[in-house]
């Protein structure tokens, strides 16, 4: 874990904003020894199919830095962060990109240590996550700040394969200060800039709408940064609302967002994404969202809830049944399609 941090005096003394960057860099910028790794990783179209325990078990281990697709509670990979709470995985890396649910989720599990912020805590206008927010206040949790774009344009840059991207961000403020970005002059127009240093995760989490076998990707309503986040991690596991054939793939190429040769498991998880929303399928199960919130007002409450819907429990189906089951599931279907008459089914 350790050779992954870089301090931020590494790189020398940062001045963004006229305010010194005090912050550390968790993941190293060095696209050398990326495209190396890259280079070695196998391109065969080979099934990728498995489960989500598996997945876990075998490409997520302690200490490595995650990325979480999706943005808010939207299109998030529940099913996989559950499996990375249940198996136990600790010392990790977050990247806090609107990391609403999915933080709250890892935060219960005590699983990360160190977190590039963006966005955590809060769940939007929800409320904020009284856990997480012990979690981070408690000092437990190394901190390095940055605005959403920042960090989408870290992923760029790694997707890119080039160690920084210029932006005009974040200058004046304190988020540059907790930052770890480096002041630049451009070469052509004298003016300053944000350096921001490519992120490359160990593993990347992404739900998506459609997968086949192989790991080819289709994705319905807003990407975010997901199509870099894909191209710039170690690893990448899919879950996928449905499993579908390559030759549908083939037949519109284009609908292609995440190619095979970035992904290294494939699961089928119908209704992967709940309580969150995933686009056209379903709506966020907003009851449940505020149960977390509820239990998390007492520790011991909270313990009791999280032993119930996720520790004691085998699987993800076994989750969703302690939540409603199917009807609970058709009834934020009908909500989705059919926004203003509730979840009264037909």
């Amino acid at each position: 874990m350790e050779e992954n941090r870089v301090s931020a005096g590494s790189a020398g003394d940062c001045r963004c904003g006229g305010l010194p960057g005090d912050s550390r860099l968790f993941m190293s910028p060095d696209v050398n020894a990326a495209r190396e790794f890259f280079r070695n990783k196998s391109r065969r179209m080979t099934s990728k199919l498995t489960t989500a325990r598996e997945a876990v078990a075998r490409l997520v281990q302690d200490g490595d830095y995650l990325a979480v697709g999706g943005f808010g509670v939207d299109r998030i990979p529940t099913i996989l962060l559950h499996e990375v709470v249940r198996q136990g995985r600790k010392q990790l890396g977050l990247s806090g990109h609107t990391a609403t649910h999915d933080c709250q989720i890892l935060a219960a599990g005590n699983c990360f240590d160190r977190c590039d912020v963006a966005y955590v805590v809060g769940l939007e206008a929800r409320g904020l996550s009284r856990n997480a927010r012990r979690i981070f206040e408690s000092g437990r949790v190394a901190v390095t700040e940055w605005s959403n774009g920042a960090l989408a344009w870290r992923y760029r840059a790694a997707a890119m394969g080039v160690p920084f991207l210029p932006a005009r961000v974040m200058f004046g403020t304190d988020t540059a200060r907790r930052s770890a970005a480096r002041e630049i002059t451009c070469p052509f127009t004298g003016i300053r800039l944000a350096a921001l240093p490519a992120l490359f995760p160990d593993v990347a989490l992404i739900h998506v709408h459609r997968a086949d076998v192989y790991g080819n990707c289709q994705i319905d309503g807003i990407l975010v940064s997901d199509v870099d986040v894909a191209r710039a991690a170690k690893r990448v596991i899919v879950s996928a609302e449905r499993i579908i054939a390559n030759e549908e793939i083939r037949r519109e190429p284009a609908r292609t967002m995440i190619p095979y040769f970035c992904v290294d498991a494939v699961v089928e998880a119908p209704y992967g994404g709940y309580p969150g929303n995933t686009a056209y399928e379903y709506f966020s199960d907003e009851d449940h969202l505020q149960a977390w919130l509820k239990a998390e007002e007492d520790p011991t409450a909270f313990a009791e809830f999280l032993r119930y819907y996720i520790l004691e429990t085998p699987d993800f189906p076994a989750y969703i049944e302690r939540c409603g089951g199917l009807r609970r599931l058709q009834e934020l279907r009908w909500m989705e399609h059919f926004p203003g008459r509730g979840g009264d089914l037909p």
